[in-house]
């Protein structure tokens, strides 16, 4: 009889542990494409199951259901799909929707990353969340280790006045007050609208050549031309020494673990000015 009563108590004992390490959140939906990547990175991939528009990194994002875009986000859907937890972008993601979200019980984690190393603690925050928190950790180690040793190999650098153009029509950049700029600073660059109020500011071309910047920066889907400064040829040292260039807009504008590929991509280009105005 003793020694059933300890079988029983063993088996118990047993099937507590079990119960405390088993996953508890089983469905996640991302309502943007930077948690998305995010949930990926902190081994929540398997367990995601809709996201965004534009969650299109890695591969398997693309096969998810669409519940978001920029328009705001399916309200009803999410309800129906009943996920244990929903990744969302603060300020990013409409606030009515989210507050009834958050009313109906919903649990939901809100990234917003203002600074470069907040990747790597959301991912380990997320991580919590996983089945492998150890994908977590393991991830968010590595990206704290290669960002420590770009700021290590850039800290001294000459810095560079430059202009970030978000858009073409009308224009408009980012301050020091938003992503991406600390890509940017990490690399020596000076933003020439860093004391702006707003955070992306709405500017005109004169207010680019009053300023002079040594190098201007943009994406393939900015609106941005070459043509559209080379006007002003004779006036603006970016564009006499040819210093426009054109970035990769994923890596720079969404605040993941390809962060690192902009920074990369970023200092590259500031030596290159560097060198160019010895």
């Amino acid at each position: 009889m003793r020694r059933s009563y300890r079988y029983l108590q063993l088996g118990l004992l047993l099937f507590s542990s079990l119960s405390v390490a088993a996953p508890q959140t089983q469905r996640v939906i991302s309502l943007s494409p930077h948690t998305t990547e995010l949930a990926y990175a902190a081994g929540l991939g398997n367990q995601l199951i809709a996201a965004s528009d534009y969650s299109d990194y890695p591969e398997a994002a693309k096969s998810l259901e669409r519940v978001a875009n920029f328009r705001g986000i399916k309200l009803e859907r999410i309800v129906t799909l009943k996920p244990d937890l929903i990744l969302a972008w603060k300020g990013g993601n409409p606030p009515r929707e989210m507050t009834k979200l958050e009313q109906l019980g919903f649990t939901i984690y809100y990234s917003n990353p203002v600074a470069l190393g907040d990747i790597a603690d959301a991912i380990e925050e997320l991580g919590s969340y996983s089945a492998q928190p150890e994908i977590a950790k393991r991830n968010a180690n590595e990206f704290r280790a290669t960002l420590k040793a770009l700021q290590i190999r850039h800290r001294n650098q000459r810095p560079v006045s430059y202009f970030y153009q978000l858009s073409s029509s009308p224009i408009i950049t980012v301050s020091n007050k938003s992503w991406p700029s600390q890509v940017f600073t990490l690399c020596g660059g000076r933003n020439i609208f860093a004391d702006s109020p707003a955070a992306y500011p709405q500017i005109s071309e004169e207010q680019v050549i009053v300023r002079q910047p040594e190098v201007i920066f943009s994406t393939p889907h900015a609106g941005t031309e070459t043509g559209t400064w080379q006007k002003w040829q004779g006036k603006l040292p970016a564009i006499d020494n040819q210093h426009i260039f054109s970035l990769q807009a994923d890596w720079l504008n969404r605040p993941t673990p390809r962060t690192i590929k902009a920074v990369k991509q970023v200092c590259n280009y500031f030596d290159i000015v560097r060198q160019n105005t010895l």
